[in-house]
């Protein structure tokens, strides 16, 4: 297997969606449908990058962005943030938040796969 990716989305659809895309690719991929146990698995999984969803519930995306960041072992780990939260300074705001790179949804699979090559290599 190639690369490791974690996905932080809390909707199963999508989850499951770019699960697929990633494992077709040669990544090797592990999925969180729950924020709140990013951290964790983070730290025993090892990823090359994180894919996370900004909307979710108990703990936003952002939110665990940020506190990324306060992490030594864990603010190295690439974000891709992938949100249809695209308002008005969204993007400006999650990239300086420490995101890597920013897609809005509905994305397409040549962008999304090229996001995440451009970031893993």
């Amino acid at each position: 297997m190639g690369k490791k990716v974690l996905i932080v989305e809390d909707n199963e659809l999508n989850l499951k969606l770019f699960t697929d895309l990633l494992r077709a690719s040669q990544y090797e991929v592990e999925g969180l449908r729950d924020g709140r146990d990013a951290f964790a698995r983070m730290r025993e999984f090892a990823p090359d990058l994180v894919i996370m969803d900004i909307q979710m519930p108990h703990i936003s995306g952002l939110e665990l962005i940020e506190a990324m960041q306060s992490e030594a072992d864990l603010k190295l780990i690439p974000v891709l943030a992938v949100t249809a939260y695209a308002g008005k300074g969204d993007e400006e705001r999650i990239l300086g938040a420490g995101a890597r790179a920013y897609l809005s949804k509905p994305v397409g699979m040549v962008p999304f796969l090229g996001a995440v090559k451009a970031i893993t290599g």
